[in-house]
């Protein structure tokens, strides 16, 4: 098979690193060499962070180059709208909703662009959108936008659910483990 690569793009303190570990995990439990690079921005609070997911029969580096992720999994659309030059021309984005100030307007240099799901399939790229925050809280806890994120990606993959559920058991603290199965059910599920 070859190689796959996935980005995960979003803000520091939003639960990306987790993520591409599950992710690393999830892969190699069904047999693929993975390789996981974490591209640290300013991962403090608000800072981009961005994650390297490759897998395939042989994967020889964590990089990914512009125009070839298989998938860009942002956790904030303005940071899908930033990484979007690093899809595939078939490529697909999973995207949470949810809109996170950066520093700029914040400080009131720039305004948040307005409707960047619009914007990014007006691009050709595929977009896949929804509100992750409202399905994490749903699911106990603010914190699982990124539970909530892979839950949706799951689809995009050909992975029996035990498999991911497999990842979560090992990557989650047991007491938050219902939470987080509960946060993929919600993202996997929405229509």
């Amino acid at each position: 098979m070859e190689t796959k690569n996935i980005m995960i793009v979003g803000v520091g303190g939003q639960g990306s690193l987790l993520a591409s570990k599950l992710l690393g995990h999830l892969l190699l439990s069904q047999g693929y060499d993975v390789k996981v690079s974490e591209v640290h921005g300013m991962s403090q609070r608000g800072g981009s962070v961005v994650t390297y997911v490759r897998y395939g029969d042989k994967v020889y580096s964590p990089v990914i180059d512009k125009g070839e992720a298989d998938y860009i999994v942002s956790f904030e659309i303005l940071e899908a709208a930033r990484w979007l030059p690093f899809l595939k021309k078939d490529g697909q984005i999973v995207t949470n909703t949810q809109q996170i100030d950066p520093m700029p307007v914040i400080t009131g240099a720039a305004e948040y662009p307005e409707d960047l799901v619009s914007k990014l399939k007006a691009t050709g790229a595929k977009v896949d959108a929804l509100d992750c925050l409202s399905l994490a809280e749903q699911a106990g806890s603010a914190k699982a936008v990124n539970i909530v994120l892979l839950g949706r990606l799951s689809h995009y993959f050909d992975l029996p659910d035990e498999a991911w559920m497999k990842s979560l058991e090992a990557n989650v603290p047991s007491k938050f483990l219902e939470m987080n199965k509960k946060a993929f059910e919600l993202g996997k599920n929405m229509k």
